[in-house]
This record gives structure tokens, C-alpha cells and sequence, in this order.
């Protein structure tokens, strides 16, 4: 699936460990985002990772453990 910048996403699988985007990536604990929690894609670093902004911090997620929002 392909996503845009701003665009509405949520996990779709429950993650292991959730890695930061910042400078230097930190691996934080999974249960910082729900699965039913909205994000918002920040910005595309490869065709298969994105940076998703959610409530608690903004990570690097692989695509296909992503769904576009309904909402």
C-alpha cells in the first residue's frame, strides 16, 4: 500500500518494540500506541517505512503493518 504525506494511518498488528524518529533512534516499549490509535504520516524515509506522529511520540513504522483510518 502506498501512503501520502498527512495522511490518517493506524497499526494494523501489534509491535514488538517501537523505534523513535529522532536523530539518534531509541527503541521504545510497544504498548505507547494502541492499535486503534490514530497517526499521521510526517514524512516517507523508504518505500517501506514511514514516520508516523502519534499521541506519544513520533516512529519509524514499516508499511505493511499499517491501514489507512477510516475517520
Amino acid at each position: 500500500m502506498t501512503f501520502k504525506l498527512k495522511d490518517k494511518v493506524k497499526l494494523i498488528v501489534p509491535l514488538t518494540y517501537l523505534k523513535t524518529a529522532d536523530n539518534m533512534p531509541m527503541l521504545r516499549p510497544p504498548d505507547l500506541v494502541a492499535i486503534d490509535e490514530i497517526g499521521e504520516i510526517c514524512s516517507i524515509v523508504s518505500p517501506e517505512v514511514v514516520e508516523v506522529k502519534f499521541r506519544r511520540g513520533t516512529f519509524l513504522i514499516d508499511v505493511n503493518k499499517l491501514s489507512q483510518a477510516t475517520n
